[in-house]
């Protein structure tokens, strides 16, 4: 059974930080990219980032670049998302996203609420 199983919400300040984890089983990790996705209310799904399954190539969305950063242990079979410099743009629920050619498994998602 595939389990992804997001941590390290919660509720934070505009300008700080938060990492977020995914810790994956059931499946081989290091043959999975991965990615983080989020949903604000009353929107719609958006990639937040993604990293290649060696943890070599990453990408961002725009909104997120400079500020977010994601990496991977494939020994802890794990991915992280380090949240920096936090808008209250910001605030969603993220999910945690495997996927290997036709194959994706997604986490039930972690809230994060950035407001003062």
């Amino acid at each position: 059974q595939v389990q992804l199983v997001e941590s390290g919400g919660g509720l934070v300040q505009p300008g700080g930080s938060l990492r977020l984890s995914c810790a994956a089983s059931g499946i081989t990790f290091s043959g999975y990219a991965m990615r983080w996705y989020r949903q604000a209310p009353g929107k719609e799904r958006e990639l937040v980032a993604g990293i290649d399954s060696a943890g070599v190539s990453t990408n961002y969305a725009d909104s997120v670049k400079g500020r977010f950063t994601i990496s991977r242990d494939n020994a802890k079979n794990t991915v992280y998302l380090q949240m920096n410099s936090l808008k209250p743009e910001d605030t969603a629920v993220y999910y945690c996203n495997a996927v290997r050619s036709i194959r994706h498994y997604w986490g039930q998602g972690t809230q994060v609420t950035v407001s003062s």
